[in-house]
């Protein structure tokens, strides 16, 4: 693509849209890019563009050229690995170890879900004498990807890697704020030689263009696969319920870390400063509580307060920085309301962070770390997703105490417990309500294992071999015989 604009890319085409907008670096606020915007149109010439594959091409019944498709994508985004993490990290504002965490998870799962394309198998029997039955797996059709700016590629290739491995075609949402790496990421994909024309469709559409509804509300595409918020979620499925529409959903979140009086420490706090940080707070699986042990408070308290004022605050791209700024400053406004509405609810400002208001950095959309202790779990700064740099602090006596809280959510996407003792981390974490659980560190995502919520965290499961169960039907034929 040679265009000075970021086109959207359908049925191997680049393809224009009426509006332009601009591009926005968060860290200062300039104009890095203009990008098509899509909506209706752009949408719809997707979705016909991936119907006809799907119907017209063999992508649905060889495996073997999805197999090589998939190992031919994950060869393409390694050649441009370098490239991309320095755009992401610029038009996202991830910091560049935090942007190459990102980029890096993206070959391994194409090449897992092209291995699990040629070991994919159905299932026979004979259930009397003389019948003989055989259950098969069959794609839905096109699936609709609906992904957010947070962490595009990767969260993107979570849900295309397993809907090609089952056969689907793909039209995929990718949001305005990343546009230039959207288009990038296209780029990439036009590189595939073995992928047929309109298997692939990506528009980028800014907030409340209309495609995304399109998507949800056509008949043409039976299944939809959407990370984001818990109400945007809710929502969708109540306008995909008229077609009995297929979701998979994983969106929000609010990770509690069971912190107990027997942690290490020096292992802990380093990784509940960096689950605070990453992509500054602006992670599904952010670690956004903290429930302490009463014996260690004091002492959590003060090592925490000192590491999270410690953090270096500053764009992606310069190399001195811990922790890059939020997507916008509309974002910023909205984490200081809520902070500020906690502080007047009775939270205890241990750090108090906030919008950098003075110096180069008030340019940009940056907000320092906060961390706030609470006693009432009831408070709106404890059960809603932040989306930013905010921690809150808990104390509890006892190990049953310590469950009740962590369960005490609307959420249930993923926790963390801390603790040396051999008995309690399996113990505690069978008693958590959430998809994943990890036992001293955390974000640890491997390509092979499952992960998706519990409660309002979503429905269905993304990575492993679960993640093709949301894009295939199961066909019983049986016939009888003699």
């Amino acid at each position: 693509m040679t265009s000075p604009v970021a086109l959207h890319w359908i049925n191997g085409a680049w393809i224009d849209s009426a509006q332009h907008k601009q591009s926005i670096n968060p860290a200062n606020y300039e104009v890095i890019g203009s990008y098509a915007d899509g909506g209706p149109a752009e949408a719809q010439a997707a979705i016909d563009a991936a119907v006809k594959a799907f119907s017209e091409s063999s992508w649905r019944d060889d495996r073997a050229l999805r197999a090589k498709v998939l190992d031919e994508m994950a060869a393409a985004f390694e050649r441009h690995t370098p490239d991309l993490i320095d755009l992401l990290s610029l038009e996202n504002g991830k910091v560049r170890g935090e942007a190459a965490f990102e980029v890096t998870m993206v070959p391994s799962k194409l090449r897992y879900y092209a291995a699990l394309v040629r070991t994919e198998h159905g299932r026979s029997g004979t259930p009397t004498p003389h019948s003989i039955s055989v259950v098969l797996h069959e794609p839905m059709g096109v699936a609709g990807i609906i992904t957010p700016w947070n962490s595009p590629v990767v969260l993107m290739i979570r849900s295309l890697a397993p809907a090609l491995a089952a056969g689907c075609t793909a039209v995929i949402k990718l949001p305005g704020q990343t546009a230039q790496t959207n288009a990038l990421v296209s780029n990439i994909l036009s590189e595939v030689a073995s992928m047929p024309a309109g298997v692939v469709n990506i528009f980028s559409e800014s907030v409340g263009q209309g495609g995304s509804r399109l998507m949800i509300e056509s008949p043409d595409v039976p299944v939809i696969s959407f990370t984001g918020s818990s109400a945007t979620g809710r929502a969708i499925s109540a306008t995909g319920a008229q077609h009995l529409k297929r979701f998979g959903l994983e969106l929000g979140g609010k990770t509690p870390h069971l912190l107990f009086a027997d942690a290490d420490l020096d292992v802990a706090l380093p990784k509940i400063e960096k689950s605070l940080t990453i992509f500054a707070g602006q992670f599904c699986m952010t670690g956004s509580r903290l429930l302490v042990q009463r014996d260690i408070a004091d002492k959590v308290r003060s090592a925490l307060s000192t590491r999270l004022e410690a953090v270096r605050v500053g764009p992606g791209t310069d190399p001195d920085s811990d922790m890059g700024p939020l997507i916008d400053k509309e974002n910023v406004t909205r984490v200081d309301g809520l902070v500020e509405a906690a502080i007047a609810q009775g939270a205890k400002v241990l750090v108090r962070g906030g919008p950098v208001r003075k110096g180069a950095l008030a340019a940009g959309a940056f907000y320092r770390p906060t961390l706030l202790e609470v006693s009432d779990s009831s408070m709106p700064i404890v059960q809603d997703e932040t989306f930013g740099p905010v921690l809150t602090l808990q104390v509890f006596d006892t190990e049953e105490e310590a469950i009740v809280l962590a369960n005490d959510s609307q959420y249930g996407l993923a926790a963390a417990v801390w603790t040396r003792d051999v008995d309690r981390p399996f113990r505690v974490g069978r008693k958590i309500a959430a998809g994943t659980v990890w036992i001293n560190d955390w974000a640890l995502v491997y390509d092979d294992f499952e992960e998706g919520g519990f409660k309002q965290s979503g429905l269905g499961r993304l990575n492993g071999m679960a993640a093709i169960d949301d894009f295939i039907e199961y066909k019983h034929i049986t016939w009888t015989h003699g």
